[in-house]
């Protein structure tokens, strides 16, 4: 299999030929520079600035309140720290939803205040005119489709979608109309495994998965839930590879320690 560690930059024909190639697309979430440049230099392939950002950056219990200019501060600051992954940024609930003039705006912002390569919508025929409108100022589009998390409350619960027949083959019809519409990749996320492998080969263009099994061409998780900062958030889908939330907190309590016993700093740490 060709691998693709070495190359230089990621572009959207590098994902396309990575799906071409069978290798799959790693990406994961950043809002900051500090972990934005970790990221970058252990070679991931995609960095989501995600509108997840209001949940574990903010505190607030839905994706909903973050703003544009919130999301364009978080996407700046991961852009400075990359030279290698792309960098997608997503659109926040209320800047592209039934006004495509207002999307097209929302994008060009972003991309000329925060530097990042591309953006990410969440929805399929129901903001189609948004996708092409953006796709026509030469602005790469990423769509979001399944669990569509700016729409908890229309939905009412985070449980997987597309369980029924209707929606499985409502769900496949939009990802055609989002490769047709001339999205680079796809983000299917907490729907059944069977219907995530179905629809990634279907298309031209990759699929990210996020609790869609792995018949998809790449897989996303959010960075704070994969290193165990975040320790309220449990699903199935998510592996947690590390335990951050120890080792910081422990460090702290060490930090704490010592200095309420006079033993930080030593003679070595003072001028």
């Amino acid at each position: 299999m060709i691998s693709f560690k070495n190359v230089r930059k990621i572009t959207t024909h590098v994902l396309q030929e990575m799906k071409l190639k069978g290798e799959k697309i790693a990406m994961l979430t950043a809002y900051d520079f500090s972990m934005a440049k970790i990221l970058d230099n252990t070679g991931i392939d995609i960095i989501l600035v995600g509108d997840s950002a209001s949940n574990v950056m903010a505190g607030h219990e839905t994706t909903l309140p973050i703003t544009l200019d919130q999301m364009i501060y978080h996407a700046a600051s991961v852009v400075r720290a990359v030279d290698r992954a792309l960098v997608v940024v997503d659109l926040p609930f209320g800047t592209y939803q039934g006004d495509s003039k207002e999307a097209l705006i929302s994008a060009i912002r972003i991309m000329k205040e925060s530097g990042a390569s591309a953006v990410k919508l969440e929805g399929g025929s129901e903001i189609a005119e948004s996708v092409e409108r953006i796709l026509s100022a030469g602005i790469p589009v990423m769509g979001h489709l399944g669990l569509t998390p700016q729409s908890i409350y229309k939905f009412g619960t985070y449980s997987v979608r597309a369980t029924t027949e209707k929606e499985a083959e409502a769900l496949k019809k939009d990802a055609l109309l989002l490769e047709k519409a001339g999205c680079f990749g796809i983000v299917l996320e907490k729907i059944p495994a069977k219907l995530a492998a179905e629809v990634s080969a279907s298309l031209k263009i990759p699929t990210i998965g996020i609790g869609a099994g792995s018949g998809v061409d790449g897989q996303v998780l959010v960075l704070h839930d994969v290193l165990g900062i975040n320790q309220e958030f449990s699903p199935r889908f998510l592996r947690r590879y590390h335990n951050l939330f120890a080792e910081i907190s422990g460090a702290v309590n060490n930090y704490i320690h010592d200095v309420k016993n006079e033993d930080f700093p030593n003679e070595r740490e003072q001028y």
